[in-house]
């Protein structure tokens, strides 16, 4: 497996990515969709910012892929990025994604990066886990704050000290 900086060629295979996540399960708090240029424009922003987006690529398919952006806009968070990390099914449960988040810490503290803050389903018990192996430590539960799939759903937010 390789894993390297996404190009704009990648994007209908992270496009592919993102929308099963989105229709298939709670890891986005999205009902709809997204469109390819929706993807380019977020592709444009990230790379306008400086932020990385990497893909994990098997035999030249792409098969997952993170990127890390502002936690929020306000100048007191510069410090503080989200990541996100999302995988094809086939890719889940094997590894994937640890290296790919691993890929993004050094970049985020070449970047002067203090704090990394994941946001996951609190349904999603395996991501959570996934984060703290990762180093990640439970900061804040939320409850009923995203509505998806005809019921509330809570929040849980993670960080690593970089």
């Amino acid at each position: 497996m390789l894993i390297r900086p996404a190009a704009l060629v990648d994007l209908p295979a992270i496009l592919d990515i993102y929308n099963e996540v989105i229709s298939h399960s709670t890891a986005v708090y999205c009902d709809d969709p997204v469109t390819l240029a929706e993807r380019q424009a977020w592709f444009a922003a990230r790379q306008e910012k400086g932020f990385p987006v990497l893909v994990a690529c098997e035999t030249d398919k792409v098969i997952g892929y993170a990127s890390f952006g502002d936690f929020r806009s306000f100048p007191g968070y510069r410090y503080t990025v989200e990541h996100s990390v999302h995988l094809a099914p086939p890719a889940r449960g094997k590894g994937v994604g640890a290296q790919l988040v691993n890929a993004l810490l050094p970049l985020a503290r070449d970047m002067g990066k203090h704090v990394m803050v994941g946001a996951v389903d609190a349904a999603n018990e395996g991501s959570i886990r996934f984060h703290q192996r990762l180093g990640f430590s439970e900061v804040a539960r939320m409850p009923e704050v995203g509505f998806k799939f005809g019921r509330w759903l809570d929040l849980v937010m993670l960080q690593r000290v970089l």
